[in-house]
C-alpha cells in the first residue's frame, strides 16, 4: 500500500498535469497507439474515442486506496471500476464512477454454481445482491463456476442450469445481467470448470437469459484455447464483459507479450458491444507513477 504522502504527492501530480509522457514512448508500438500530448494532465475524456467503454479491475491497482484510484482513473480520462462491492459503492457514487462489474455475492472462487452443496448458499446471497446492485443503479453482477472436484463437464452445467434459474427471473426483473467469468485451468486456477468458451457458451444457450452472459477474460481464454478474435467474431452475442492482460505473465499488454490489443479491440467494437472492457493486468513497473503509466498506456493501446 502506498504511503498517504506519496498518495498525496500523485493526485498533486495529476492536477498539475506534470505526470509526463517521457517513459510512455519507450517502445514505438506502445508510443503509436498514445496521442501526442505534453502529459498525462492534459489528456481529458475527450481524448479517448469513444467506442471502448474501459475500466480497470480494482485488486490489479490495489497499491492505490480506492479513493485515490477513482480520482486517478477520471484523469486518465475514464469513470467505471471492475470487481467493487456494496461496502465501497459509497466512494464510487463520490466520484461519479461506476461498478462496471460488481461482486460479493460469490462464495469463492472454487466454490461455486457448478456444486449443488453451494446452492442455497448462493441463492441467497445472490438474490440479497441482485436487489442491492439493482437498487445502485448498476448492472453487472460476477458469479463462478467453481471447481470441478472430479465431476464431468455435462453433470457440471446442468447443476449449473439449475441453480442459476432460480436466481434468474430476479436478475430480469431487475435489470441486472449475471455474467460468469471464464478461467484457464491450466496454470492459474487448476480444476475450474468453466475453462473453456465451448462450455460457457452452452451454459448460456441452456439457460437462455439476456440477463446472463459470459464475462470473456482474453488472459484467460489465451491460455486456454487461443483464436481470441474468430471467437469474439463468431460467439459475441454471449459474451457481456471484458479482461484484460499480457499472456505470458499477466503484465501489461504493451509489445513483449504475444497478444495483439489493438486488434482484438477492433474485434470487439466491430461486434459493436457497448459494455466494459476491464484492464486486468498486474503492473509490473516499480513505482506508482509507472503503474499508473502502465494503466494510461493500455487504455491508450484499447482505445480503438
Amino acid at each position: 500500500m502506498t504511503d498517504p504522502i506519496n498518495r498525496r504527492a500523485l493526485l498533486k501530480q495529476l492536477t498539475a498535469g506534470t505526470l509526463g509522457l517521457s517513459a510512455l514512448a519507450g517502445t514505438s508500438a506502445v508510443a503509436g497507439a498514445l496521442p501526442a500530448a505534453r502529459s498525462i494532465g492534459d489528456e481529458t475524456e475527450r481524448a479517448l474515442k469513444g467506442n471502448i467503454h474501459h475500466s480497470v479491475a480494482r485488486w490489479t491497482f490495489n497499491f492505490l486506496d480506492l479513493d485515490t484510484l477513482a480520482r486517478v482513473i477520471k484523469k486518465l480520462g475514464f469513470s467505471a471500476i471492475d470487481l467493487i462491492g456494496p461496502g465501497e459503492w459509497s466512494i464510487l457514487k463520490e466520484h461519479g464512477i461506476d461498478s462496471s462489474m460488481c461482486n460479493g455475492a460469490e462464495i469463492s472462487l472454487e466454490r461455486g454454481w457448478c456444486n449443488r452443496d453451494y446452492h442455497q448458499t448462493l441463492i441467497d446471497n445472490y438474490r440479497k445482491h441482485i436487489s442491492l446492485v439493482s437498487e445502485a443503479g448498476y448492472t453487472n453482477l460476477i458469479c463462478f463456476s467453481g471447481n470441478a472436484d472430479g465431476m464431468d463437464d455435462e453433470t457440471g452445467l446442468q447443476n449449473c442450469v439449475d441453480g442459476l434459474k432460480q436466481i434468474l427471473a430476479q436478475a430480469e426483473r431487475d435489470s441486472v445481467v449475471i455474467q460468469m467469468e471464464l478461467f484457464n485451468s491450466k496454470i492459474d486456477h487448476p480444476d475450474y470448470m468453466c475453462d473453456n468458451s465451448a462450455w460457457g457458451i452452452e451454459l448460456c444457450k441452456r439457460l437462455d437469459s439476456p440477463n446472463f452472459k459470459l464475462l470473456y477474460d482474453i488472459y484467460h481464454m489465451q491460455i486456454s484455447e487461443g483464436d481470441i478474435i474468430r471467437t469474439i467474431r463468431d460467439h459475441h452475442p454471449y459474451f457481456g464483459h471484458y479482461h484484460t492482460a499480457g499472456v505470458p505473465g499477466r503484465n501489461e499488454i504493451d509489445d513483449s507479450q504475444e497478444l495483439h490489443y489493438p486488434a482484438i479491440m477492433r474485434a470487439i467494437r466491430d461486434t459493436g458491444f457497448d459494455g466494459y472492457v476491464a484492464q486486468e493486468f498486474i503492473p509490473s513497473r516499480a513505482t506508482d507513477e509507472e503503474k499508473i503509466r502502465a494503466l494510461y498506456e493500455a487504455v491508450r493501446i484499447c482505445d480503438v
